[in-house]
């Protein structure tokens, strides 16, 4: 049985819990969502899943009686199986406004939750997204840095090695915590039964798609062109889908939070959104399950190991917006002329660039990208160049090249 280690996100939560009446957990299946509140959470609050079909059938026959029975402070599991339930939620809550914490709702089909939260608990739940575990979380470090200076940490006490085979070890398993904690898992079966679980109770259920074996091999499809900027229409006619279907396709990656689309970064709001963005999965074991990596020299060697290690730092600057209880701002950026650098994390009004470098050995010519967005933005904050070596070293002109280990702290 594997250990129920502290999430980064549970003081934001808690502290929902002292200000709304209802806070909803959403995020991707198995990502430690029901763990987190049962176990480390719950406080007071009784627990009921709708995953329980007799549970359920009350829930759709009998929503009062439900409620009478499951009365708050309560944690409902699979809130998005019983939509109907939201509605006498919401008249539950108006009848004792002022009472905080009521209701923990948890669930993982992304669409019906928040179509249901959106219609029915307007202003009455905080939302919040649990993601796979970062990188401290799974080695139960504290938070003790920030994305946002790493200054600080070079002044402090940065240095640190990941080894480089201990660092892909680490992106093998992912961060879902079965696998991320448990090492007699074995990765290839937990991926395919988490693949097959994904396709049946959350993609099925959506109505765009029909097929799920094909819907699998655009997944591989995907999965192939992590980090890479995502070309609709060619991605469509290499698999001989249509444009819509490709592009309904991507939202449902989107929204189930198995991927994240990098918007290229400019002045003009309208750009952004017209521009190809950048693809990357959240986990890192995900990708290597979908494109036959099985082992540590594969990613090292293989095609996608550049991708790989900056889609580590993409998850794990998603999971520090969200540990936080904020939307997550970020970007990717380059010029007509080439210039670019991996990703732009935007901070109250405040640009932060960032590069990876997947090699022990940094030479000042490897912050070109970084030294130029900081030439184009002046006021934005610093720059920083991951790398997978041991020292934390002020590289000047407001730059920074930090070990892969400072991560952990955030």
């Amino acid at each position: 049985m594997i250990s129920v280690l502290p999430r980064r996100i549970e003081g934001v939560l808690t502290a929902s819990l002292r200000a709304f009446p209802a806070v909803v957990v959403t995020g991707p299946r198995q990502s430690g969502k029901t763990t987190m509140v049962r176990k480390r959470l719950a406080g007071g609050h009784r627990y009921v899943s709708l995953d329980e079909p007799d549970v359920r059938l009350m829930a759709h026959e009998d929503p009062r009686l439900f409620l009478s029975v499951h009365a708050p402070p309560v944690i409902i599991d699979e809130i998005q199986l019983a939509p109907g339930l939201l509605a006498y939620i919401k008249a539950a809550i108006d009848r004792e406004r002022d009472r905080k914490g009521q209701y923990i709702l948890t669930g993982s089909q992304v669409f019906q939750l928040m179509h249901g939260v959106s219609e029915s608990l307007a202003g009455r739940a905080a939302i919040h997204t649990l993601l796979p575990m970062s990188m401290g979380e799974r080695l139960n470090h504290p938070r003790t840095s920030s994305p946002l200076t790493p200054g600080d940490a070079v002044s402090g006490d940065a240095d640190g090695e990941i080894p480089a085979m201990e660092f892909m070890a680490r992106g093998l398993r992912g961060g879902y915590p079965e696998p991320a904690l448990d090492a007699s898992i074995p990765l290839q079966t937990w991926y395919a039964s988490y693949v097959q679980t994904y396709l049946e109770r959350d993609v099925r259920h959506i109505r765009q798609v029909a097929d799920l074996e094909e819907f699998q091999r655009f997944m591989r499809a995907l999965a192939a062109r992590h980090g890479q900027l995502l070309h609709l229409a060619e991605l469509g006619r290499d698999l001989g889908l249509a444009l819509n279907t490709i592009k309904a396709w991507v939202s449902v990656l989107v929204a189930s939070h198995q991927v994240v689309l990098l918007r290229p970064y400019f002045r003009s709001q309208g750009k952004r959104l017209v521009k190809a963005p950048r693809l990357y999965f959240l986990d890192s074991g995900l990708v290597c399950y979908l494109t036959g990596i099985r082992e540590e020299a594969q990613w090292r060697d293989g095609p996608l190991a550049g991708a790989l290690a900056e889609g580590e730092l993409i998850a794990e600057l998603m999971k520090w917006f969200h540990h936080r209880g904020e939307v997550p701002a970020l970007y990717a950026w380059r010029t007509a002329a080439g210039s670019e650098v991996d990703a732009v994390l935007e901070s109250g009004g405040t640009l932060y660039p960032f590069e990876v470098k997947a090699s022990a050995t940094i030479k000042s010519s490897q912050a070109a990208g970084l030294r130029d967005f900081r030439a184009l933005f002046p006021g934005c904050g610093p720059g920083t160049l991951l790398h997978m070596g041991n020292r934390a070293t002020p590289l000047g002109d407001g730059l920074f090249a930090m070990p892969f280990s400072w991560i952990e702290g955030w």
